[in-house]
């Protein structure tokens, strides 16, 4: 049997313009590409209808069916990592495993796994920078350690910005898979189909050419879409940072804070759990679980806050502003816990990803980095006058008479929260 060297994809679900692949297909030996549906990740979803779940198993089957006429295939295995690497040795003979580098704490565990046992069964392994432009210590202070604020961090980061490779792929070293075989089913995996569909990401110059302009008006739905692309990698950040640099300034930051979280996330893992601001630990939440429950269920009151919890309860989307809006009216109107309101987003949201949402809960909590400082606090009434003053998006997901009593006014919330966190915080 000749050696082989295989390539792990991940949450880089694409064959254009992939670091780990590219590198891959041009190291001499034919490549086996193979995709793990992570048992570890799978068995906490409660829903067998997880949108998620569908919309990569159909990027995998975009991606072994242009696979397919180079006379090649993807394999696709499911169980826990490691359990497939141990399997994979025995049954080819690998030179190198190749793949792109992730971030959060639990992928970096898991990867240094099957990197330590693919190091004993004396097999390489090669990781790539991917996902970003700059990671872990690409972008620090010139005391060497991480920014915490993002302004200084997105000027350091734009003046290291250089000309941007694209990668071209070579597909001539593909390992040659004889029979067209199909990838596992969604039932093989214990999954559901559900309405989602995954098509190819495209930049819309209309939308991101006007991106500043009116990107805060849920109503007028003028955001890129592009969230759930950049999680699974069906889209290269590399060619959304080509783009921004070329029509907007206001997106190449969005695409920056982005970066900023996950430098975050992978520098302070503690914040997974825990406020980044330390002294936050103090607030004596109230966590009223059935105030809680009609925050979730879109029955607070607040006809901006209700809107937008249905949108995400029934689509796994939420425009940003309302993301901010709703965050806000849960942490500091409820003084309900940032970690519940994050929990529930992950379960509910196509583009849940943990350094991002886990960063901007925080920043609506004020115990972020870089946050929104406690006494800031969101009046519901006035972002609506100013982002949806005629109820166009509001009357999209609260048709019909909708006389819901607020679970609390304004006024007094606000002067509670003031008062709840200044006493916890002096």
């Amino acid at each position: 049997m000749s050696k082989i060297n295989i390539f792990w994809f991940r949450r880089d679900l694409r064959l254009d313009d992939n670091a780990g692949l590219c590198h891959a297909l041009d190291s001499g030996l034919k490549v086996l590409p193979v995709f793990i549906f992570d048992t570890g990740i799978l068995d906490h979803l409660e829903d067998r209808s997880d949108k998620r779940v569908d919309y990569i198993h159909q990027a995998l089957e975009n991606i072994n069916k242009e696979l397919q006429t180079h006379n090649s295939g993807l394999r696709a295995y499911q169980g826990n990592p490691l359990d497939i690497f141990k399997r994979l040795v025995k049954e080819f003979e690998i030179d190198t495993v190749f793949f792109n580098r992730d971030y959060e704490p639990q992928a970096i565990k898991r990867d240094r796994e099957v990197a330590d046992f693919l190091e004993k069964s004396n097999v390489k392994f090669s990781d790539f920078k991917d996902q970003v432009i700059f990671e872990k210590n690409d972008i620090l202070k010139s005391d060497q350690s991480p920014y915490t604020v993002f302004t200084p961090y997105s000027k350091k980061w734009k003046e290291h910005l250089e000309t941007i490779k694209i990668y071209e792929t070579d597909f001539s070293n593909l390992a040659t898979i004889k029979s067209h075989e199909d990838i596992l089913t969604l039932e093989d995996i214990g999954f559901k189909k559900t309405e989602i569909k995954c098509t190819k990401p495209s930049l819309d110059k209309k939308i991101i050419d006007s991106y500043q302009q009116y990107r805060d008006f849920p109503a007028m739905d003028h955001t890129t879409h592009l969230g759930v692309a950049l999680r699974f990698g069906t889209v290269s950040v590399r060619q959304c940072v080509k783009f921004a640099l070329e029509h907007s300034e206001t997106w190449l930051n969005e695409l920056i804070w982005r970066e900023f979280f996950m430098q975050i996330l992978f520098h302070f893992p503690y914040v997974v759990n825990h406020c980044f601001k330390k002294k936050y630990e103090e607030i004596p939440w109230r966590n009223n679980e059935e105030e809680f429950k009609a925050w979730c269920e879109g029955k607070t009151g607040y006809p901006i806050v209700d809107a937008g919890m249905r949108e995400l309860n029934e689509t796994g989307f939420m425009h940003n502003r309302v993301r901010m809006i709703t965050a806000s009216f849960l942490t500091k109107h409820l003084l309900i816990d940032w970690r519940w309101g994050e929990a529930y987003f992950a379960g509910k949201l196509l583009d849940y990803d943990l350094s991002a949402n886990n960063g901007n809960w925080q920043w609506a909590a004020g115990c972020g980095c870089d946050a929104a400082p406690y006494f800031r606090i969101f009046n519901p009434e006035e972002q609506t006058k100013k982002f949806d003053k005629d109820w166009k998006y509001i009357r999209k997901w609260l048709p019909g008479n909708y006389d819901q009593k607020p679970l609390v006014e304004h006024k007094y919330a606000r002067e509670r929260a003031l008062e709840t966190y200044k006493r916890a915080l002096t």
